[in-house]
């Protein structure tokens, strides 16, 4: 296991998978000006780390993130200039643009209070696994603003469906466990005491497979949002021939006639 030296957050890598979390556990895990932004580093550098296979985004103490931090965050934007309140509010939508856009599959794994920015980098994630606990919520207009958040109205609808993300994004109510995994937010709900192993699982068989392949879905998964159907099969189409030219294709192939498992490598 390799811990890696990040200051604002919690980062470690163990077999391909980086596990990451908030680390004020007392404050229910906010996030602040620094954490924002060397996540966001984070993840963009994360395009380019080949070891990393897969992330788990995982909860800590006992609850996933309280958002923006009131006093580190909320106090300090009211007193900003025009400018300035919008460079934060690209820095923040910057980081779903990272993650969105790292190439690696992100599972959420969340626990307890999930609302805000926390919420929203849980439904920038790839896969979201969670406890009965789990409490999500839209907050924004619940402090003067507009639901509108790092791309809460693009993406939200697009995983639970207009009316209903119409519905937590104008009251800012939190969103049941059991609404999320019925409406479709929550892929699986787990027993707090098998919410980490049942993420590093999923994590696991994500990076046993071809992770060229899993960089092409996740691409195409965003890229795809904007394109007419015949504009996706096109792209479709050229990428997955471009993944027919990998070592992994063949491995695959070989494995096949051989009645064997296939090993990808990645290549």
């Amino acid at each position: 296991m390799t811990k890696v030296d990040t200051k604002h957050f919690l980062c470690r890598i163990e077999d391909g998978i980086a596990t990451v979390s908030l680390d004020r556990p007392e404050r229910k895990n906010p996030l602040t000006f620094d954490s924002y932004a060397e996540m966001r580093d984070w993840f963009r550098d994360l395009h380019y780390d080949d070891d990393v296979k897969a992330v788990v985004f995982a909860s800590n103490g006992g609850n996933f993130s309280s958002g923006g931090d009131v006093h580190d965050i909320i106090g300090p934007l009211t007193k900003m200039s025009m400018k300035e309140l919008l460079a934060f509010t690209r820095m923040t939508g910057d980081l779903v643009k990272a993650i969105v856009n790292c190439g690696k599959p992100v599972i959420a794994a969340i626990d307890g209070i999930c609302v805000g920015a926390g919420a929203i980098i849980a439904m920038a994630s790839d896969i979201r696994i969670a406890t009965p606990e789990a409490k999500t919520a839209f907050l924004f207009t619940r402090v003067g603003l507009a639901g509108c958040d790092m791309g809460a109205c693009a993406i939200l609808p697009r995983i639970i469906g207009q009316g209903r993300a119409a519905e937590l994004l104008y009251t800012g109510r939190s969103m049941s466990a059991a609404e999320g995994a019925a409406w479709g937010f929550h892929n699986k709900l787990v027993a707090a005491s098998d919410l980490e192993a049942e993420a590093q699982s999923w994590a696991e068989r994500i990076a046993a497979g071809p992770n060229f392949g899993h960089m092409m879905t996740k691409t195409m998964l965003a890229q795809e949002w904007s394109m007419s159907i015949e504009q996706a099969i096109e792209a479709e189409a050229q990428a997955q021939a471009i993944c027919m030219q990998t070592a992994d294709f063949e491995r695959a192939y070989k494995a096949f006639v051989n009645k064997e498992n296939p090993i990808f490598e990645g290549d």
